[in-house]
């Protein structure tokens, strides 16, 4: 029973030594407005890691992503091996939301596939 107990305690204190990168989120919603004759696209991406896990040089799965509508280098950098640098590279707090805004015809496939986890 004790060490029952005493593994409880370490898993809870270690509790953030959990997040990996599927703490990450995407979303992506219809804005109402149009840019050019196309949706305009929010994308949001969520950490669900606990405090004080931080996620950084965040890499998106982005094939063939286009838009009519300038997205700033700070908040999305598209590669041409259909990779996107995500908010820069800098950090997202544990449940920090960062989003940016496109406009195309229709919600392209995004998903999170490398970052580097901070925890301390």
């Amino acid at each position: 029973k004790f060490l029952l107990i005493i593994s409880y305690v370490c898993i809870m204190m270690s509790g953030y030594s959990f997040c990996t990168l599927k703490n990450l989120t995407v979303t992506q919603v219809k804005t109402g407005v149009i840019v050019k004759n196309k949706p305009e696209w929010s994308v949001s991406v969520t950490n669900t890691c606990p405090p004080p896990c931080v996620q950084r040089s965040v890499i998106l799965k982005c094939p063939g992503f286009q838009t009519v509508e300038p997205v700033l280098p700070s908040a999305l950098v598209v590669s041409p091996m259909g990779t996107c640098l995500f908010n820069g590279g800098g950090p997202i707090a544990a449940h920090a939301v960062v989003s940016f805004k496109y406009a195309w015809d229709s919600a392209l496939p995004l998903s999170p596939v490398s970052g580097l986890i901070t925890c301390s």
